[in-house]
């Protein structure tokens, strides 16, 4: 659900579900201020007091998202521990999950909303700079155990190099889209993995 592709779950969504999934294709493709309700309500056939039903603002469907976002993308990460053994194959595959977002024409959730973040709601800015905050946390951890076991050449602390990872793949997401330019993520993607190579 990351990138758009349909859940692995076969239950029928929920409406509240249908309205997730339509909100977060409209943040990751227009931004969280450039759509409303009735953008929401006119592609569902619905509504707006049906989706006020289940969101009864727009703070709170935002909420709504960043927790949903943040579980997939937290179960991601546990899947690849789960499935790799070394460091830089973790890396890879973190590399892989904003490919896979980029590749359905979407951006990072999140990194658009922090495109936005001067006027998010307080607790939207809060859960924004969590799922940042738990991705550092993550790389650096990954980070650490790779330069412990020689498997990454690491240049300064792993907090350091957890921050320059992610910054770099949100930011050359930005670029890659303004340009229309794929192949520019990847050549970025790829120039970051051999730096820690």
């Amino acid at each position: 659900m990351l990138d758009g592709m349909s859940s692995q779950v076969t239950a029928a969504p929920t409406r509240a579900e249908e309205i997730l999934d339509v909100a977060q294709r409209l943040v990751q493709t227009r931004g969280f201020n450039a759509f409303s309700y009735a953008d929401i309500a006119t592609e569902l056939g619905v509504s707006k007091p049906a989706l006020h039903y289940h969101f009864p603002s727009k703070q709170a469907l935002g909420d709504a998202l960043i927790a949903r976002y943040s579980e997939q993308f937290f179960q991601a990460l546990e899947a690849i521990d789960a499935r790799e053994t070394t460091a830089h194959a973790k890396l890879e595959a973190y590399v892989d999950l904003y490919r896979a977002v980029l590749s359905a024409n979407r951006m990072c959730l999140c990194g658009m909303l922090a495109a936005e973040y001067a006027t998010l709601p307080a607790g939207m800015r809060a859960a924004v700079i969590e799922f940042f905050r738990r991705n550092e946390a993550w790389l650096e951890t990954v980070l650490t155990a790779g330069a412990d076991r020689r498997q990454l050449s690491l240049v300064g602390a792993p907090g350091e190099a957890a921050k320059l990872f992610i910054d770099s793949l949100e930011g050359a997401m930005m670029i890659a889209r303004a340009h229309d330019d794929p192949e520019r993520f990847e050549r970025a993607g790829a120039r970051l993995l051999a730096a820690f190579a």
